[in-house]
Formats: C-alpha cells, structure tokens, sequence
C-alpha cells in the first residue's frame, strides 16, 4: 500500500517528530496555563483567558527573590565549573600524568550516581566542617556537580581538535598565550559554551542537591515546589514559559551564527 510505503521511508523522521512532540508538550501546557485565570488556588483547570499574571509576574510573595537567587546561583557556578572544567579537559586530553586514568574515570562519578547520594554527601560533610547551609554550600555543590558535564562536553570538542593548527601557529612566531587566544580557544569555544549552558541549566533546574544543602536559602525550583502544596501560583508559569522561550531563542540565534559562518567559509 502507498501509505505503508512512505511510511516506511520516513519512519525515522515520523519517530523524530513525535519524540520532539513528546519533549515539547510539557512546555506548551505550562504555556497554555500561563493565560489562565483559575477560580481557586490551583493552576490545573482551564477556566478562561487572561494577562493578569504576565502583567505582574512578581504578584505572589518571595517568587521574584527566589528566582533572582537562582539566577545569580546558576550564574556563579556556571563560571566555576566553565572555568574549572575547560582547565581539566585540556588537562585530561593533552597530558599524560599518574592517575590520569583514574581522574578520567572520578569525573563521570556526579553523572553517573543518583543525586540523592551526592546531596547527602556533600550535606554531610558540610556538617562536619561545621559550615552554615545557605548561598555558599549551595553554589560549592552546584559547581562539584555541574563540573562533570562541563568536562565531558569540552573534551569532546578538545579531543576533536588538530594539534598541526596549533604547531603553524607556533611556527609563525606566535607566543603560547596568542596562540591560545587566537587558535586554541576559538576552536575550542563552541564545546566550551555548551558545557557553559548545560551547567546554567541544570544548576537552575536542580532542586535534590539544593534541598539537601541550602538551609533556610529558597531557590526557584523549592519555591515551586512548596507552592504546589498549597497551591500554584499562575505566575510560575509566566516565569517558566518566559524561560523556555528565551531558552528557544539563544537556540536559534547560535544557529544562526553557525550557519552565517558556514557560508562565510564557503565564500
């Protein structure tokens, strides 16, 4: 039959479409709910059409401090771990020391384990080191988390890399911190801001680890998470479909400058 036959010749883009729907689904709902007017507490029924809550997100008491802290958490780890992790994957690739196998194999450990066990841990020894839980023990754990990622992501761009454009640098009169900044770090930057991304979004997103360590500290995702017991605020979803889309549009903009750079190399 012809439908079955061009079934099967697309059936890896059917596969796609449906797996991106399933992805996306989440998001449009929170979308969708972002324009509700609810008669009660709770955000779960659809009741009729509104812009009350996008004209005043910070509306519910402590949504806007709590955002604001996670941002600021999200941003400072991400500079921790982008810095700490861009220096390991250089490491891990281009030495050869004792226990390099070992470290290799350490830093998959966050990724590898439940996020439970890590928090625990890390609350553990916080406790021990009699350190107070808030901000601080907050970030520390974020970066130690969010490290493995940043590494894993770098490393695949490092490995990727030709050591000869590096050496013509070097053969051209180029010192090392030009031909790091000019050769080394241009070719390495696209795996350098994914890992950066990747760690701002799950240091944003994490709520296991930062229950664990944070104390009296409410970050978003708690906030989230203690207003669904009492009820939902339609302004978490203004927060979180403001998110998504602006998440969506960093997406399509370094696609852009992709492509533009694609064709300039062409030319």
């Amino acid at each position: 039959m012809p439908v079955l036959r061009w079934i099967r010749r697309n059936l890896v883009v059917i596969a796609g479409l449906l797996t991106l729907a399933y992805m996306i689904l989440p998001n449009i709902v929170v979308m969708v709910f972002s324009f509700n007017k609810p008669k009660g507490r709770f955000n779960y029924a659809w009741q009729r059409f509104s812009l009350d809550a996008w004209k005043d997100p910070c509306g519910v008491a402590d949504l806007c401090g709590s955002l604001s802290l996670s941002l600021q958490i999200a941003f400072w780890a991400t500079l921790g771990a982008t810095a700490l992790g861009t220096m390991i994957a250089f490491a891990l690739v281009r030495y050869r020391f004792r226990a390099r196998g070992a470290i290799n194999s350490l830093i998959f450990l966050p990724m590898a384990m439940p996020e439970v066990v890590m928090a625990a841990s890390l609350l553990t020894l916080f406790l021990n080191m009699g350190a107070q839980l808030g901000f601080w023990t907050v970030l520390i754990a974020h970066i130690m988390f969010c490290l493995s990622f940043v590494v894993t992501a770098v490393k695949a761009r490092v490995m990727s890399m030709d050591p000869r454009l590096e050496e013509a640098a070097r053969d051209l009169y180029a010192g090392p911190v030009q031909t790091f900044v000019r050769v080394t770090l241009p070719i390495a930057a696209p795996g350098i801001a994914a890992g950066a991304l990747l760690a701002f979004a799950l240091s944003f997103d994490d709520f296991i680890i930062t229950n664990f360590n944070a104390g009296s500290t409410v970050t978003f995702p708690m906030f989230v998470w203690g207003s669904a017991q009492r009820g939902t605020p339609v302004q978490i979803n203004v927060i979180g479909t403001a998110m998504f889309v602006l998440a969506v549009l960093m997406v399509l903009v370094g696609q852009l400058i992709a492509s533009r750079r694609k064709s300039t190399a062409r030319n």
